[in-house]
């Protein structure tokens, strides 16, 4: 199966200027034709390998599970070929889905994720959405579900793109919702071209935060919408945690300040009415291996004497959503 960003371009060169639509389309169509990576022909067999004339009688993006097809679309041969083309795709880490019966039981549910903060944003109705570093795409779409007139996921890691790629071949519908393999850093700057931006769970990545919020800022239109999701810790204005090594065994976390310092940094970047939303500690019922990954999780990740501190000994992972306007 041949990756093919013309439909993106299509939808996108009618919502966003022409030279910033052709931008994406030609990165993102020279690095699917250009990758370089061991398990790329794994799963572009994978793709290859998945039912070619599955039609779903019905689908819906608007529950917790993203549902695709119905049982009866298709006969049990098929749907264990399904299956060992999925698998392939491993690991699945955002979700879940449901496609045509066969259930893809993420690591997150990332649907709490999303039920924690629908009611908070702004609607998405025919705004031009920005997801970074949206894996999978099921929040790409749970926005597409929400009515978003053109959702663009970029997430670098090509796995997850192929993940997208399948959902989408077995969608089989015209459906604004796009992921392409990009990262933040081939944003142009000052694009000043989306409604609403997501980025969630790559705040703590960044070694310099305060470019990256500055950066989100210029990818909103003036009176856009910033929903971010990033770990915190309890404390003041002035109180971030700087791991010395690792934290939750990642490598690369690099600030992990509390709301208020969060709030304020937002505020110091320029972004107006900002607010904290929702703050919760993520629980190993949230954040767990299944059959589609793996691999250790959050559990691994704790103390083992004490659920309440990370494997370092730092406080246990907790997510705040905070919103802000450019």
């Amino acid at each position: 199966m041949k990756i093919d960003y013309s439909p993106f371009f299509n939808c996108a060169s009618r919502l966003l200027p022409d030279e910033l639509a052709g931008y994406f389309y030609h990165l993102a169509q020279e690095r699917v034709d250009n990758c370089v990576h061991g398990h790329w022909h794994m799963w572009h067999e994978a793709l290859d390998k998945l039912p070619g004339k599955l039609s779903p009688s019905s689908y819906d993006l608007n529950s917790d599970t993203i549902h695709i097809g119905q049982p009866e679309d298709c006969d049990d041969p098929t749907r264990k070929a399904l299956y060992d083309s999925m698998q392939m795709l491993r690991p699945w880490r955002k979700g879940p889905f449901e496609l045509y019966g066969m259930k893809i039981d993420t690591e997150w549910r990332s649907d709490w994720k999303w039920n924690r903060l629908k009611e908070h944003i702004c609607p998405l109705k025919h705004r031009k959405v920005l997801d970074i570093g949206c894996g999978s795409g099921y929040h790409c779409w749970r926005m597409a579900g929400a009515g978003a007139a053109l959702v663009l996921g970029i997430d670098p890691y090509m796995v997850f793109v192929m993940q997208y790629h399948a959902v989408k071949k077995l969608l089989n519908k015209d459906v604004p919702a796009y992921v392409l393999p990009l990262g933040i850093e081939d944003i142009p700057a000052e694009t000043h071209a989306f409604d609403t931006v997501f980025s969630m769970g790559v705040l703590y990545h960044r070694k310099e935060p305060m470019e990256h919020l500055l950066a989100l800022k210029d990818m909103l239109r003036p009176g856009g919408e910033l929903v971010l999701e990033t770990l915190v810790i309890a404390g003041g204005a002035t109180d971030v945690l700087v791991p010395e090594d690792r934290y939750a065994k990642m490598r690369n976390v690099w600030f992990i300040p509390s709301c208020a310092a969060l709030e304020l940094w937002l505020r110091k970047c320029g972004f107006k009415n900002v607010r904290t939303v929702d703050v919760n500690v993520t629980s190993i019922e949230e954040q767990r291996t299944t059959d589609w990954m793996r691999w250790e999780s959050l559990k691994d990740y704790l103390h083992p004497n004490n659920p309440g501190l990370s494997y370092e000994g730092y406080p246990a992972p907790t997510r705040a959503i905070v919103l802000a306007e450019s």
